[in-house]
């Protein structure tokens, strides 16, 4: 199963795969580096991905979700997939001397973006091939690792990463009891306010190197709280910052729509004896524990303070089951009263009510998380 593809002549250890033919996605960044290595990180994934899911995990797929990788790639090398309960991130290099795997420190540092390996690829984007020259866990590199205090990053010479796949997949079918994962330390939170600050400040495309330009324990939380991350990328791009009810009054913009989101006309019938009447909202799908449902937010009443969420089930006779939250947080992820609303029994809707002042930010989550989730701050 590690064959690699004529012409490829290749030593017994090493997996050669073949760059796919495809069209890349034009994506906007910020500098010529980042647009490089969002580039490099395009072709690395498809040509890992498609091999992994047929020969390793049909279900494999990147995290947190594809619409988000440019968001990372603006910033960081490297590409996360999830797989049955376990992680990995592609680190790919131009260079071709194979002589160390080197990791920025987010991927080593975040708890929400710590793997279980970490792959080392060669990209020969002239040839069309990359190769896979070795792997490491997170305890190796965290613990054994070179830490380069100048570029944040962890390193590992050749000789010390496990060159052959093989020995990856062997120990997980032989649910070979193995320590993958180092204890590292949780990061502190950040008030909203110095988060703005440092948006304003990292979002500048002058500032070519932002992961370096402030303290990294500022820097990781920052990213790693996904609706800063996409904020950064906005700001970067010189990219309009839309609210909610912009979107209502012209069209949902680009990148929201690469979220899922769509503009929709909802029929509310209220109580008493009053008619139906619609409203203009937003809609998106979710898949929770395997189920589909539908995410509405629009405006409640005559009060254009008043937005409620709404989440539904998409399958028609289908009710929300029992355990299943909603629930809202403020911009820096903080719970206020009212927040959340649980089903008790089975049930059609779940619902809340909340007063917004014009550009208050709100971030939404559901518990079971759904699928594909990543943070983001809908502003009113």
């Amino acid at each position: 199963m590690f064959n690699a593809p004529p012409p490829f002549t290749i030593d017994s250890h090493q997996l050669y795969l073949e760059i796919p033919q495809f069209q890349v996605q034009e994506q906007a960044h910020s500098t010529p580096g980042a647009y490089q290595r969002a580039w490099i990180n395009q072709l690395c994934l498809q040509a890992f991905l498609p091999w992994f899911r047929e020969e390793i995990d049909s279900r494999a797929k990147v995290y947190p979700n594809t619409a988000a990788l440019p968001s990372f790639w603006e910033v960081v090398n490297g590409t996360a997939i999830t797989f049955d309960t376990s992680r990995l991130v592609l680190i790919p290099t131009l260079a071709m001397d194979g002589d160390e795997l080197r990791v920025q420190q987010e991927w080593v540092d975040i708890p929400e973006w710590v793997a279980d390996y970490y792959i080392a690829v060669q990209v020969n984007p002239d040839d069309g091939w990359i190769k896979i020259f070795g792997y490491t866990t997170h305890k190796i590199l965290k613990t054994t690792g070179v830490y380069d205090i100048g570029d944040r990053t962890y390193s590992l010479e050749s000789e010390d990463l496990i060159q052959d796949m093989n020995v990856l997949w062997v120990t997980r079918q032989l649910n070979y009891p193995e320590a993958l994962r180092a204890e590292i330390a949780p990061l502190a939170a950040i008030p909203q306010i110095q988060a703005e600050n440092l948006l304003e400040r990292l979002g500048n495309p002058d500032v070519k190197f932002p992961r370096l330009a402030v303290p990294f324990p500022l820097w990781g939380i920052l990213i790693a709280h996904g609706g800063w991350r996409k904020k950064l990328y906005e700001l970067r791009q010189g990219l309009p910052q839309w609210s909610i009810p912009q979107w209502l009054q012209t069209r949902v913009a680009n990148l929201a729509q690469q979220w899922g989101w769509e503009k929709r006309e909802f029929v509310m019938v209220p109580a008493g004896m009053r008619s139906a009447e619609a409203v203009q909202g937003l809609s998106r799908q979710l898949i929770i524990a395997g189920n589909i449902y539908e995410l509405r937010i629009f405006p409640s009443g005559a009060e254009k303070q008043i937005w409620r969420f709404e989440l539904r089930s998409a399958t028609p006779g289908s009710q929300i089951p029992v355990g299943l939250k909603l629930r809202l947080l403020t911009e820096d992820l903080q719970a206020f009263e009212n927040n959340e609303d649980t089903a008790i029994s089975p049930v059609d809707i779940l619902y809340l009510e909340v007063i917004l002042e014009p550009g208050e930010g709100l971030v939404w989550e559901t518990e079971p998380v759904a699928e594909d989730y990543d943070q983001e701050i809908l502003r009113f």
